[in-house]
């Protein structure tokens, strides 16, 4: 399917480049990670972060010229870009737990446990994709790309 401009229509948000570790062959999902996407009448690349507001604005541009339906799809791919952060986000949050973790058991001197969250070991995931948070980045307070954007 088309849309307008000529450009292929549909098809999936991000595209992953091969390599790294992680879950099933795919790559792990940091902040930094840097996604091509395929939007409708635009092709984007750029952070989780930079995609977000990216779309976030054609998304309000559609609508103050009046193309509810461009800006509808636009939003769409903001909510995707949205959710994808807030994975990453947990990620870094369970990451971060289980380091705390760690360092009581190492003060305490016993064993610390061996997996964040929910005590299965598994690590979230988004579209099949295992997300994990940067080491150094989520072990300053303040630091990192993301802000609150409640829509």
């Amino acid at each position: 399917m088309r849309g307008r401009g000529g450009h292929r229509h549909g098809g999936g948000g991000g595209q992953f480049r091969p390599g790294g570790a992680g879950g099933g062959g795919h790559p792990p999902l940091s902040r930094s990670h840097v996604f091509d996407s395929n939007g409708p009448d635009v092709r984007l690349r750029g952070t989780a972060q930079q995609l977000f507001e990216k779309y976030l604005q054609l998304g309000r541009d559609a609508t103050s010229a009046g193309d509810r339906v461009m800006a509808e799809s636009y939003f769409q791919h903001a909510e995707h870009y949205f959710r994808i952060l807030n994975a990453i986000n947990q990620a870094q949050q369970q990451q971060h737990q289980l380091r705390q973790q760690q360092r009581q058991h190492q003060q305490n001197g016993t064993e610390a446990p061996a997996a964040a969250g929910d005590g299965t070991g598994e690590q979230p995931e988004v579209n099949g994709h295992a997300v994990v948070a940067p080491e150094a980045e989520g072990d300053a307070p303040g630091s990192g790309e993301t802000r609150d954007t409640a829509a």
